[in-house]
């Protein structure tokens, strides 16, 4: 019923960017790919955290999974790829960091539910960020050419325009932990409630998780961000009148 509302008041409201249907049939579609994951993982989850070599295939998988869908989004033409880049930049460090300090044990009950939320974290950044920096680029294609007229470097351009719309992927994740506790109950926090942990304990955790996704965006914006001014990731070319 939920889903059914969903994309019923999508198509109505024609929530697409172009006024049709296309929207609608996404989130529908979104929907039941999510119900059919999640009933794939869950019959797998209980076998992979017992098992070394499929736990560290999951991650990957998940990673793999993760750069195709940021690449994806940010353009349709083969620098797509490019977004494995950022999303490892953010996510290795800091799940190595937890491991190294022990704030995260080395099992697969932990580390599978930590690493993809690290890696969405990543993921998101890195969309957003390549996004409106491609699209500030677009917009502001005559300052590009401005500054070649100038002598100045391409990378060095390209990097001042689209910055200030790339430091933009970084707001959803600082609401989330500005609003933490007052507006929302993060997963983690309320996952570990519900397996039977104490309170400060699992606040703790849920705050560890916070600053991490944070330094984990903040690192696949700043990358994202670099790729984009060295036109490593671009968008399709078109024809200029």
């Amino acid at each position: 019923m939920l889903l059914a509302t969903a994309v019923t008041v999508t198509a109505l409201a024609r929530l697409s960017p172009d006024q049709g249907l296309g929207r609608a049939r996404e989130v529908l579609t979104a929907g039941v790919r999510a119900a059919v994951q999640l009933a794939a993982v869950s019959a797998v989850i209980g076998w992979v955290i017992h098992h070394g070599a499929a736990l560290l295939g999951f991650v990957l998988l998940m990673y793999a999974v993760a750069v195709r869908t940021a690449g994806r989004r940010i353009t349709s033409n083969g620098t797509w790829w490019w977004a494995a880049l950022p999303i490892a930049a953010g996510v290795l460090p800091a799940v190595l960091l937890l491991l190294a300090t022990g704030l995260l044990p080395p099992r697969g009950i932990t580390l599978i539910p930590v690493t993809g939320i690290l890696i969405g974290g990543a993921l998101t950044a890195t969309v957003l960020a390549g996004r409106q920096s491609l699209a500030a680029l677009e917009q502001r294609h005559g300052e590009v050419e401005a500054g070649f007229a100038l002598g100045m470097a391409e990378r060095d351009i390209r990097i001042e325009i689209a910055r200030p719309a790339a430091s933009e992927a970084l707001v959803p994740g600082l609401d989330q932990t500005r609003t933490v506790g007052l507006v929302t109950l993060p997963g983690a926090f309320v996952g570990m409630l519900l397996g039977g942990a104490d309170v400060l304990t699992a606040g703790a955790v849920q705050l560890f998780v916070l600053i991490a996704l944070m330094a984990v965006q903040a690192l696949a914006v700043t990358v994202t961000l670099e790729l984009v001014a060295r036109a490593r990731i671009t968008a399709p070319r078109r024809d200029r009148a």
